[in-house]
């Protein structure tokens, strides 16, 4: 938790940027089952009462009154049988204190709060609730029908709130150090575990561990696969072959629940093929590309579009794609082999604020998402601001069900060779992936150490720390 003074400063600014008045109602998350009422899932907090309130108990709400500046935590004190389960726990009040706030009440009382301040014409603003059980509860409260929730969703408070958290202060960046230095340990231990005939599952045990053990856990589910041509592949059956990629795509979140999102792309046996090296340096040379142009005011989209020039330059080497690369890259022909955008927002959440909608994170006024072939799946296209907190995560993939699809509608034939892309069905996919901070003059890796990156860098390393 930071200090009292940041959230009472966090909220008074929310409340700043609300012009018309009214309540903002803004609750925590609430447990939920993994497959019975009282077997839960790991809790983890919403990450918009996280910033403004701190607290990491479930079912609290917070009511901020834009007019009056009084800020309300309800919540009700727990009861003996809670105790007898769980031991002595702070009140409501104790834990409003630490945060600042002198004014509680029990849930009981939240209900007839809201519907006064209908009554009386007040606006009642809350976020795009992304939980069942939220919309319901904001749907009982308001008086609305759930189907009807997103509907009266405040788009001001959205934007105030993406204004806010958007670009990170120096406590923030502090435990995003924290969660990189996790990241790290996690794919070089990775790294040291990847030899043929382990399974892949005991290489995400481990490193699942580390992110435990350091911090609150992962920050999104890893991806541990051989089928790195799979981008969400969550299958961990696979027993690693020699000759074979490993794609790693995992990261932590910190106790205060900041994250980071790293990507390494190792050789079971050790050591790239050529083939292998070859296209992981094009990867490499995307990745680093992104980096140089990194910096406020640049459009994250432009970045985009450059790193796809090197992917498009690159693979027309091998004699994957052909033609004008810059007609290519403009016709879209690249996302075949890289289907989505070079990075997202990371703060609170591994895709920051993208509870909130892309629309309002990622794209603004001055730009808006595109429907265009190699564009469509960008989660973020507008300027960059200092303090922004980005991933940078170009990738060659050969999915075979994509090839065959191009191939048979004829998508962008001027700039594919087919039978070629067709001998690489096999291959995999390779990603690469780091976390920056974009600073006044630029940007900076997040982290005091980056994992092993180049050919070089991973084999040494492997040959050196891999378990035999």
């Amino acid at each position: 938790m930071f200090s009292k003074e940041t959230y009472i400063r966090r909220r008074r600014q929310l409340a700043e940027r609300i012009s018309r008045g009214g309540i903002i109602l803004l609750p925590a998350n609430s447990e939920a089952p993994a497959n019975y009422p009282n077997n839960t899932y790991h809790f983890r907090q919403d990450s918009t009462f996280l910033y403004f309130f701190g607290l990491q108990q479930p079912d609290y709400v917070g009511i901020i009154d834009v007019d009056s500046g009084e800020t309300t935590l309800y919540g009700d004190d727990v009861t003996m049988d809670d105790i007898i389960w769980m031991g002595p726990q702070p009140s409501v009040s104790a834990q409003a204190a630490e945060v600042g706030i002198t004014s509680t009440a029990p849930l009981a009382a939240l209900p007839e709060v809201l519907t006064k301040a209908i009554r009386c014409g007040r606006p009642v603003h809350f976020l795009p609730p992304y939980r069942a059980e939220r919309t319901l509860r904001i749907a009982r409260w308001l008086g609305l029908n759930p189907e009807s929730v997103a509907a009266h969703i405040s788009i001001e408070l959205a934007l105030a709130v993406v204004s806010l958290r958007e670009s990170k202060d120096s406590d923030e960046i502090a435990e995003l150090e924290r969660a990189a230095a996790i990241g790290y340990e996690m794919h070089t231990t990775a790294m040291s575990l990847c030899r043929p005939g382990r399974v892949e599952r005991e290489i995400a045990g481990a490193i699942e561990g580390v992110a435990l053990s350091r911090g609150a856990g992962v920050s999104f589910p890893s991806i541990v696969s051989q089928h790195g041509e799979t981008l969400h592949n969550h299958n961990y059956s696979g027993i690693l072959e020699a000759g074979r990629l490993l794609l790693v795509d995992a990261g932590a979140e910190t106790t205060m629940n900041y994250c980071s999102d790293y990507t390494r792309t190792i050789p079971v046996s050790g050591r790239f093929t050529t083939r292998q090296k070859e296209v992981y340096n094009i990867v490499l040379a995307a990745n680093a590309r992104a980096f140089e142009l990194s910096r406020p005011d640049t459009f994250y989209k432009d970045i985009h579009l450059e790193a796809a020039r090197v992917l498009t330059r690159g693979l027309k080497d091998l004699g994957l794609m052909r033609g004008d690369i810059d007609e290519a890259v403009a016709a879209g022909a690249y996302s075949l082999f890289m289907p989505h955008g070079i990075g997202h927002s990371m703060g609170l959440d591994v895709h920051d604020m993208e509870d909130i909608g892309e629309k309002y994170v990622g794209y603004d006024l001055e730009t808006q998402r595109s429907t265009e072939l190699g564009l469509s799946s960008l989660r973020i296209g507008r300027r960059l601001r200092t303090g922004f907190v980005m991933t940078v995560e170009p990738g060659i993939y050969f999915i075979p069900a994509y090839i065959a699809k191009w191939k048979k509608e004829g998508i962008c034939t001027p700039f594919i060779n087919f039978d070629k892309a067709e001998e690489y069905i096999g291959f995999g996919g390779i990603r690469i992936e780091d976390n920056i901070l974009i600073t006044p003059d630029g940007n900076r890796m997040l982290g005091q150490h980056r994992a092993p990156a180049t050919v070089e860098e991973i084999e040494t390393w492997m040959a050196e720390h891999r378990e035999p």
